[in-house]
């Protein structure tokens, strides 16, 4: 190992961890959530234009359109 590795951590025992920390985090999971409902929404959109309309657009229709209504319910469900 040369000298510049040695002092740098080993990051695949940090990714091991770091999976631990992303499941138990609420935010990530809210991330998760979100973004399983704008992949629905995008595949929604394509099949209706008949064409992939692309993530970046699926995903700032589904913020103006359905964020906050989903949100709302999200957290009625989960007792927020």
């Amino acid at each position: 190992m040369s000298e510049e590795n040695k002092d740098m951590p080993n990051t695949a025992s940090n990714t091991c961890s770091d999976q631990g920390f992303a499941q138990r985090s609420t935010l990530y999971q809210e991330f998760l959530a979100e973004r399983e409902e704008i992949l629905r929404h995008k595949w929604i959109e394509s099949e209706k234009q008949g064409k992939d309309i692309g993530f970046e657009r699926a995903l700032l229709d589904w913020i103006r359109k359905h964020r906050e209504n989903w949100r709302s319910t999200r957290n009625k469900k989960l007792g927020k």
